[in-house]
């Protein structure tokens, strides 16, 4: 499929919608037939314009849904440094139709998608490809009241999460105790305060400035941040635990994408969902190799767990696995346990190719 056009039929095509007797269809994409006045979708995250998400997946996206629709259809994207870009607004931006699309953390903010932020429980996800086919496997079924009012494009999560800190070495769960950590979910959270320490939810951008003036005394994030974050300049230590990870959304307001055009929301489905999927595992390898690069040439020390090691923490955690569907069955998730198991079987589906 090529994306070269000749400029005879987009001129017919252009005289056609004048004279408003349709489009004529280009090679390799669909006819919009809608294309005046041109279409523009908004659409806002939280992240840096530096970061990857935005680099290698939103822009690419949104230039993609440009392409495939001919220039009918812009999308204006809005990263964190924008007016739009505060990340505990993203959700109700979207569902209010401030903006048409939206990138957030599903933990953000809390109890607004409790049910997808159990994949995020201790040893259950350490491949973002995995959890992120689990998350949209079931988001239809078990996970479909978190997201009322959206139509999903994609659901990820990140590789197994590690601990950095700018003092204190972790290496064994006893030397959280006492530790401020920022945390990026509920769910982690709970990971934290069972492991002694205090959790801080607080958004990705703040992170470096408090941990800065010590009033934080570490962060839960993969590698990924501490290139885009440039959190290796205050955290001179990391685990690579990889006991947890975090659920991200990225959907558009379903208001919205039932009011397009037909021929609009073929070229948005097959843009999203499995296309995106797809590549979910080779962005997050490259971001946390980046990360974990920027670390090693600033000499922090790095601590990567033995097998010896990685079993003390996963006996450790254990207990929690109780103390956590309890905690989501009081939040009103009544089917907790059996949404664990159901993530349970989706990620080790994923991991086995199925």
């Amino acid at each position: 499929m090529s994306d070269r056009t000749d400029p005879a039929p987009v001129n017919r095509r252009r005289a056609a919608l004048r004279a408003g007797g349709g489009a004529i269809a280009l090679t390799g994409f669909p006819a919009i037939v809608s294309a005046q006045p041109k279409l523009t979708l908004k659409l806002s995250h939280y992240l840096p314009p530096t970061h990857g998400l935005h680099t290698d997946f939103m822009e690419p996206w949104a230039r993609e849904i440009e392409a495939k629709t001919q220039g009918a259809v812009a999308v204006q994207v809005s990263p964190g440094t924008s007016a739009l870009g505060q990340a505990q607004n993203q959700l109700d931006q979207v569902r209010n139709g401030i903006v048409d699309i939206a990138f957030g953390i599903a933990g953000l903010p809390r109890g607004r998608m409790t049910r997808s932020t159990i994949v995020e429980m201790p040893m259950l996800v350490s491949k973002a490809g995995a959890g992120s086919r689990a998350l949209w496997n079931l988001h239809t079924g078990p996970l479909a009241p978190d997201y009322a009012g959206l139509k999903p494009l994609l659901l990820l999560t990140h590789n197994g999460g590690l601990i950095h800190t700018r003092d204190k070495r972790v290496a064994s769960p006893e030397d959280l105790r006492g530790l401020r950590i920022r945390t990026p979910s509920p769910t982690v959270s709970m990971m934290l305060e069972f492991l002694g320490a205090s959790p801080v939810g607080m958004p990705p951008g703040q992170v470096y400035e408090n941990i800065q003036r010590g009033t934080l005394d570490g962060a839960a994030f993969p590698w990924d941040p501490v290139r885009a974050f440039k959190l290796g300049e205050v955290c001179r230590h990391h685990c690579e635990a990889n006991l947890y990870t975090a659920a991200f959304w990225f959907a558009m307001n379903e208001r919205r994408y039932q009011s397009l055009p037909a021929d609009v929301r073929k070229v948005v489905d097959q843009a999203s969902g499995p296309a995106l999927l797809a590549k979910v595992q080779g962005w997050w390898d490259a971001w946390d190799a980046a990360g974990r690069a920027n670390a090693v040439e600033r000499g922090n020390a790095i601590v990567t767990l033995s097998r010896e090691q990685r079993q003390q923490w996963d006996r450790t955690l254990v207990p929690l696995f109780n103390k956590a569907v309890l905690d989501f069955e009081s939040q009103g998730v009544k089917n907790a346990r059996d949404v664990y198991i159901a993530m349970q079987r989706e990620v080790a589906r994923a991991e086995s190719g199925g």
